[in-house]
This record gives structure tokens, C-alpha cells and sequence, in this order.
């Protein structure tokens, strides 16, 4: 699937939560200009909907733009026909893997034990979200990968610039990024824009490197 594949290849999921629709399109732009194209959008942001469409409808094949804390299978049907590319959950929910599958589009749902990661994967989905990442750390991830080295995990929460690398490094095929990247509850001006794609490109060149190595 060419969407997955950009996905991973791209390194970094910016978790965008609480954003307003008359700033998502500047946040979606620093992103994208800071060298990040894939964005999840949570879906208990107020007009969430407008959202993804108004990102989708703006940048086309030039972001991915998915729905994330995806709870239940009617949710992430609405945020699919808004525009979703994929479904983020921060839980195993089988019947919302189906939802996304239904539909053709990337089930990324959050699971954090081996038991929760196998169950995800064999309903379907695409990607496991390790959620929360930092409770355990990337050794974690390591360990998990050495029974599952054939399950692409995505480390998500309590990710920075600190410790990226160590989660790629670990196995990750992917990061989830969200307020030490994108802070909605900033001021969205010029300098915060700015600063949003300066941290955009300093985690994909985070990224980078740690795969090099």
C-alpha cells in the first residue's frame, strides 16, 4: 500500500489536538514546510470534521492527513468520508480495524502490551501505536520486537527531541508526535509558526540520522 509505505517513510506523525479552523491550515503548512507529511488530527477537537477537510481539500496528495483518539467504528466512518487516510486509536477496538479496512484506508490503532499489539495486528491493522511509549521506554520496544520482529510499531507519547532517535534506533518504523511539537494552546502568530517548522525539520532530521546509524 503506497500510503503505508509514505507513511513509515516519511518518520514522523504530527499529532495536531485542540487547533482552531481558522489556524489548521498555517499549522498544517509550518508542518509541511519543516519537511513532516503526515498529520493526525484528533477527533474530539471541536468541527474536527472541518478540519480534515478543509487540510485535505487544501494540500491533496501533498500531506496524509488521518483522524486520531478514534474510540469507536461510526466515528471513524465520518472522519473517513471527511477525508481521513487513516484511523488512529489510542485502544484495540476490533470493530473500528474493520471500519478502516471497509473502507481501504490505514488502521493505526494504540496497544501497548504483546497481547493487545498480536490481537491488533491479526484484526487488521496496519501499524501498532505503542501507547504510551514512555511508560516503558525504547528498550521496551526493542523487547517486544524481538518475539514480533514482523509487526511495524510506531512509538507514540512522551516523545521529544530527546529520545526520538532512541525510539527509532529500537525498532520504531515511525514516531507520533504531539505537544512538544504542535502546542495548540500557544499563541498561532508568525513566531510561533516559525518556530513550529524549525521543530518540524529538527525531529525528521532526528529521524534521519537515527536510521542512518
Amino acid at each position: 500500500m503506497k500510503l503505508l509505505q509514505e507513511i513509515m517513510e516519511n518518520g514522523v506523525v504530527a499529532i495536531i489536538r485542540g487547533a482552531k479552523p481558522e489556524n489548521i491550515l498555517q499549522i498544517a503548512k509550518a508542518l509541511k514546510d519543516g519537511g513532516i507529511k503526515t498529520l493526525e488530527i484528533t477527533v474530539e477537537t471541536p468541527k474536527v470534521l472541518t478540519l480534515i477537510e478543509k487540510v485535505s481539500d487544501e494540500f491533496g496528495d501533498d500531506l496524509i492527513v488521518g483522524a486520531g483518539t478514534v474510540l469507536d467504528p461510526e466515528t471513524a466512518r465520518v472522519a473517513i468520508m471527511s477525508g481521513a487516510k487513516f484511523i488512529f486509536s489510542p485502544t484495540v477496538n476490533v470493530e473500528t480495524i474493520q471500519m478502516a479496512k471497509r473502507y481501504g484506508v490505514i488502521s493505526i490503532p494504540g496497544a501497548l502490551t504483546p497481547t493487545e499489539i498480536i490481537t491488533a495486528y491479526e484484526h487488521g491493522a496496519d501499524i501498532i501505536k505503542v501507547f504510551p511509549a514512555n511508560v516503558f521506554g525504547p528498550k521496551y520496544l526493542k523487547d517486544i520486537h524481538g518475539p514480533l520482529p514482523h509487526i511495524p510499531l510506531m512509538p507514540t507519547g512522551g516523545l521529544d527531541l530527546t529520545n526520538v532517535a532512541d525510539y527509532i534506533k529500537a525498532g520504531g518504523v515511525a514516531v507520533g508526535i504531539g505537544s512538544s511539537l504542535v502546542n495548540t494552546k500557544k499563541m498561532i502568530d508568525e513566531t510561533y509558526l516559525k518556530e513550529l517548522e524549525s521543530n518540524a525539520s529538527k525531529f525528521v532530521l532526528a529521524v534521519r540520522k537515527a536510521r542512518e546509524k
